[in-house]
């Protein structure tokens, strides 16, 4: 990935940990031209897109669509059900006919970690692979979204406290930001079930209990319960959770009058957060689906800009 005037030129984007910091503030900054109506695009000639989703997805799978159709891109449609995928047909051999065929970009979400790993280093499939969530492993996208809600709202990211609460282990978009956020110079810290943290993170912040770190942060960062990756856990209880670790009411109070709350959603309800919080002053959760357009219009632009 090159960086040259503000132009973020990109191969793949497969991974946060493969961004410099002049990247991620070069697509965050083209991200807001856009949204503000202030970016100048122009296609050099025909390029096709491929959004392939392997698990559910709405605001991942629609916003890559309407990015790609804001930008022009002609839109090829995929679905993995009635794909060969079904024939027992692996990911690659897919990847491999979609670049033969001339797809320039493959937007992919897949069940399994590092699936792109085969991809990007093959020396025959030319298609461009972007990350649409893989497994546990990273959620680039999302990442560079919440990214840009922060940075329009603080316009920095040095020293602001940030705490990532939740299903933290199994969360992509908690080990995509962690990283990069810990770079970028702000103060992390984790909240939860420690059941559902690993010491490995202790690298990037710390494990604390949300009362004692609520009134402090700028940024409380919320993650999804994922119920299918808990199937076994049959004593789970949505209300002890939310007593013991959601926002409520009273936790909200207690937020700064600057802070912001900021989940990826799709949300649980009276879990991860009080029904009557979700579109609160204080929250930006419609804010990040509404940039989620627009950065993934500055991420497709930088794959493109690395195929001109």
């Amino acid at each position: 990935m090159t960086v040259t005037d503000g132009v973020v030129s990109l191969k793949h984007l497969v991974t946060m940990e493969t961004l410099t910091n002049e990247d991620v503030l070069g697509i965050i900054k083209r991200g807001i031209a856009f949204k503000n109506g202030a970016a100048d695009f122009q296609l050099s000639r025909q390029y096709f897109a491929a959004n392939l989703f392997f698990e559910s997805s709405t605001r991942t799978h629609k916003s890559f669509e309407v990015a790609e159709k804001k930008l022009g891109l002609d839109v090829i449609e995929f679905d993995a059900k009635t794909s060969s995928v079904n024939k027992g047909e692996t990911l690659y051999d897919t990847i491999l006919t979609m670049s033969a065929l001339g797809v320039d970009i493959c937007v992919i979400r897949h069940s399994e970690d590092e699936y792109y790993q085969e991809l990007i280093d093959s020396r025959t499939i030319q298609t461009s692979i972007v990350n649409g969530g893989d497994g546990s492993g990273q959620h680039p996208s999302q990442s560079l979204l919440d990214l840009m809600t922060i940075y329009q709202e603080f316009g920095r990211f040095d020293g602001l406290k940030i705490a990532i609460s939740g299903d933290i282990t199994h969360s992509r978009v908690a080990k995509s930001n962690m990283q990069i956020l810990k770079r970028l110079g702000a103060e992390l810290y984790f909240t939860g079930p420690e059941e559902w943290y690993d010491s490995a993170f202790d690298v990037y912040g710390h494990h604390v209990a949300i009362d004692d770190i609520i009134d402090q942060v700028d940024v409380l960062m919320l993650l999804r319960v994922q119920h299918e990756r808990h199937h076994s856990e049959k004593s789970f209880s949505k209300e002890a959770y939310h007593e013991q670790f959601g926002l409520d009411q009273e936790r909200y109070n207690k937020l700064k009058s600057s802070a912001i709350i900021m989940h990826p959603a799709p949300v649980n309800r009276d879990v991860e957060i009080a029904d009557q919080l979700v579109e609160a002053p204080k929250s930006r959760i419609v804010a990040q689906m509404q940039n989620g357009v627009f950065v993934r219009m500055a991420i497709l632009e930088a794959i493109l800009n690395g195929k001109a």
